[in-house]
């Protein structure tokens, strides 16, 4: 089995998707209407991507822009309609007006996930308290992610975020693989593989045109090689 660092693209489209693959991405983080910052891709999307590609794909929940939920029963019922579209990896991240993890939106749809990994977001960048908000997610099946740039503004300034927790692997609420993403660039790189990082999300890297247009396949490709050098 490759113990290579693994590379999540965000994906809108088949075609970006076969782009991702192509380059040399090994999952896709499947989302609609990047001006609100990723809401969840409708079936129809879904089942497109799925048919165009065989890697892992983990789907977004997410109604609206932000971090809180909004109607849960509606998210409940997106996740049964893509579960029954085959759908068995997701990404969500709620919080509630005081910064704390909205624990009841969550293990709601945790409970619909029927033990699916699922990847908690850059919620987390944005808790009141990211240790205790850790430990409290801890215990939920299926959690095994955090994308996180270590700061709201992303990695630059959350660098020094994102090594101390990586120096924490392993203890009670570091577990999960941190999954570095935000405002991520090439430069970045060694810095995170000397901590022993070993998984990157990128968005708009993966478009040096921007999000009008499809991924680059190219330009996943540069950001294999980095991470494989």
């Amino acid at each position: 089995m490759s113990n290579r660092a693994v590379l999540e693209v965000i994906a809108l489209s088949a075609e970006d998707a076969v782009a991702a693959q192509t380059g040399g991405a090994d999952r896709l983080e499947l989302v609609t209407d990047m001006a609100a910052d990723g809401l969840t891709p409708t079936r129809e999307t879904f089942a497109a991507i799925r048919a165009a590609v065989d890697i892992p794909l983990r789907v977004m929940l997410r109604l609206a822009d932000g971090f809180a939920a909004g109607d849960i029963d509606a998210l409940v019922e997106q996740v049964r309609t893509l579960r029954g579209e085959g759908a068995d990896q997701f990404v969500l991240g709620f919080l509630d007006a005081d910064g704390n993890p909205d624990l009841v939106a969550v293990e709601r749809l945790v409970a619909e996930f029927e033990g699916c990994p699922w990847t908690f977001h850059r919620a987390i960048d944005r808790a009141a308290d990211r240790d205790a908000l850790r430990k409290e997610l801890a215990a939920l099946p299926g959690l095994d992610t955090y994308l996180t740039a270590g700061s709201p503004s992303g990695v630059s300034d959350g660098m020094p975020t994102l090594l101390a927790e990586a120096a924490r692997a392993g203890e009670p609420g570091y577990e999960a693989r941190m999954l570095v993403g935000g405002g991520l660039r090439l430069g970045h790189l060694p810095e995170l593989r000397a901590a022993g990082i070993d998984a990157f999300h990128i968005g708009g890297a993966a478009r040096p045109s921007g999000w009008s247009l499809p991924v680059d396949a190219d330009a996943v490709r540069e950001w294999r090689a980095a991470l494989d050098a």
